[in-house]
């Protein structure tokens, strides 16, 4: 009973803090390859992104599905570096701006650049969310929420899968400017 008891406060935790592992109306799970409505500078076929992306990478980021909490390879990382799309490459967010949030997703107080990610509202579920998607090609990354610290207040919630950790020194000493 006790077992059953933990495992029900975990579920109503992890709702409660919005860090959920639902699949979303995402761009890339609506259409073959972008959404019709949203045009990205990076395209690829599907065919392409079968070749180029894992299994779960191509789940994540092209069917808008989530890896379970505290599961994926950068929830806990601390290495300085920054963090690129899984898909196309593009520097998304920096380890400085990196924040243990416990909700088991690595979390983000701020991108690396303004302009790298597109949000969208995600009414999936039964929930109000904010849907966060790579600008340069469509790919659905996490969810972002008023939840985080200052400055900022905002808590992007990332899949591991649907980002790299780059620790290349010419990255680390100079990421996309703000």
């Amino acid at each position: 009973m006790k077992i059953y008891f933990k495992i029900c406060l975990l579920a109503a935790c992890l709702a409660a803090t919005g860090c959920t592992a639902d699949q979303t109306n995402s761009p890339a799970a609506t259409n073959n390859s972008t959404n019709s409505t949203m045009k990205f500078p990076f395209q690829k076929t599907e065919a392409e992104w079968h070749k180029t992306l894992t299994p779960e990478q191509y789940s994540i980021l092209r069917e808008a599905n989530t890896e379970r909490p505290f599961s994926g390879k950068y929830w806990d990382t601390k290495e300085p570096g920054v963090y690129r799309c899984a898909a196309c490459g593009a520097v998304l967010f920096t380890s400085k701006d990196k924040f243990d949030s416990g909700c088991g997703w690595p979390s983000f107080s701020e991108l690396a650049a303004k302009g790298t990610v597109v949000e969208r509202e995600d009414d999936s579920f039964g929930m109000r969310r904010t849907e966060v998607l790579c600008a340069n090609c469509g790919s659905h990354l996490g969810h972002v929420f008023d939840d985080g610290p200052a400055p900022t207040g905002l808590r992007y919630c990332i899949n591991s899968a649907s980002i790299n950790l780059s620790t290349n020194a010419a990255d680390t000493n100079s990421p996309a400017k703000k």
